[in-house]
């Protein structure tokens, strides 16, 4: 049983989430290229000001995994998955296993991983462990520890020297007759552009936020059916921006083993499609 204490901290973590939810502004500028604005500068506001208490959130989780999340291999052994649907590539040692889960508490009125069906829940899990494997291995030592937070598939934290990074990697189903997001320098915002394997088109992103005190990083691009975007936040209690370059983000989306997380959750996904929200 909790001491009177833990439940004042308790509180008082809430409070600060709800008070840094008023405070937030959306940072990035709205274009016509964006699918459902007002969602989507929700969503972008509840996952950054999160990252702000994620430290002090971490939970273990005993939770069993089922339901292999299968990769497709690249004809040389690349991205193979064995029985298990764990990657084979440079993959940690079995015995290390992936690190414990974050765990956050859902907002009032939002769902989170723990309503989903039994299976479903050890699909996204299944995945979202073998994403924490690859970008482990392939975001900069910077970032630190890499861990999945279990509120929503797509949300994951990197830990160095007691800092927060907040990382939202999504490969979400878009839909038909949308565009992807151009890449334009506005307000601050700096835009790189690569061409992945297969002649996939991906821009990255360096957006000042918090007033133009700290800056995010991003790199977003389609893939199949689906729109691919992975982002790293600032760490806002020190006022440190994203320990990552646009460069280092485009490195990472050239990698087969990345490239293989996207082919499987474009081909059985695990988010929903983002509707247009008509007016807003």
């Amino acid at each position: 049983m909790g001491t009177n204490e833990d439940h004042t901290e308790d509180r008082a973590a809430a409070r600060l989430v709800r008070d840094a939810m008023d405070r937030a502004t959306a940072e990035l500028p709205a274009t016509v290229d964006l699918v459902g604005p007002a969602r989507a500068q929700g969503l972008r506001r509840r996952a950054r000001v999160r990252a702000a208490i994620g430290g002090a959130v971490l939970a273990v989780a005993g939770l069993g995994l089922a339901g292999a999340f299968v990769l497709p291999g690249d004809g040389d052994g690349r991205g193979a998955t064995g029985a298990t649907g764990v990657i084979d590539v440079a993959a940690p040692p079995a015995s290390s296993g992936p690190p414990p889960p974050i765990h956050l508490e859902p907002s009032p009125g939002e769902s989170s991983m723990a309503d989903l069906p039994p299976a479903e829940r050890a699909r996204q899990e299944n995945f979202q462990n073998q994403a924490v494997e690859v970008l482990q291995r392939l975001l900069p030592p910077s970032v630190g520890t890499v861990q999945r937070i279990d509120l929503n598939v797509r949300h994951y934290q990197g830990t160095k020297d007691g800092k927060a990074f907040h990382i939202i990697f999504s490969v979400r189903p878009f839909e038909p007759g949308t565009s992807p997001q151009a890449c334009r320098n506005v307000k601050g915002r700096v835009c790189s552009k690569a061409t992945l394997p297969g002649g996939i088109e991906a821009n990255a992103w360096i957006s000042p936020v918090n007033n133009g005190t700290v800056t995010e990083s991003r790199v977003s691009f389609r893939y199949g059916a689906s729109d691919v975007s992975l982002a790293v936040s600032p760490h806002d209690a020190s006022n440190t921006s994203a320990p990552v370059t646009a460069q280092q983000l485009l490195d990472l989306a050239k990698s087969s083993a990345f490239l293989d997380l996207v082919k499987a959750a474009d081909r059985d996904p695990v988010e929903e499609m983002q509707r247009t929200i008509v007016g807003g």
